[in-house]
């Protein structure tokens, strides 16, 4: 990727430091989300980025990653699932516990969010920090029948790991911008 452009999408996060707790910068993607030309530029980058990579289902990890995989879906005309934190979800789903740093949560995906095919999956997020989330959401997506499971995070956290641990479990983790 183009580094004038990466520059670009990392001039559009915010940083606030000392968020949700002292020492941690936490980085704010809703100054992205609501500059209309950055927003465009990003979804239009991921577009031509996976536009041959024949998805079948985009799989957005709640809450802002239902953002990207939503516009992703609509500009690669390929299908919406979401992945939700427990009980969130009407129908029959399958269950995965992960470690927080400050606990345990549960992500939830629909028993038959993929209808059955055999499919190529792209999941999707925000950020990427200790892998927790993305590791378990994988867990998941492969309790269904799929061919390939690729991932995308705007944002990655390398020092945390969690992208060197997912590479092992997913064909292709591809973020823009590594801090």
């Amino acid at each position: 990727m183009d580094k004038k452009l990466i520059e670009y999408f990392d001039s559009k996060i915010t940083e606030i430091k000392d968020y949700p707790k002292e020492g941690v910068i936490f980085k704010d993607i809703t100054t992205l989300l609501n500059d209309k030309e950055a927003f465009c530029k990003l979804i239009e980058h991921l577009a031509d980025y996976y536009k041959n990579d024949e998805i079948d289902f985009i799989v957005g990890c709640e809450s802002r990653g239902f953002i990207f995989a939503s516009a992703l879906c609509y500009a690669l005309g390929v299908a919406f699932v979401p992945i939700r934190k427990k009980g969130k979800l009407p129908r029959e789903t399958f269950s995965k516990d992960y470690e927080l740093e400050y606990g345990v949560d549960t992500i939830e995906i629909h028993k038959d969010a993929f209808l059955g095919k055999k499919a190529n999956v792209l999941l999707v997020d925000d950020l990427i920090a200790t892998g927790g989330t993305a590791l378990a959401s994988v867990e998941l997506i492969k309790q269904l029948n799929v061919k390939s499971i690729k991932s995308f995070f705007l944002l990655d956290i390398v020092s945390l790991g969690g992208s060197a641990k997912l590479a092992k479990v997913c064909d292709e983790v591809y973020s823009i911008i590594k801090t």
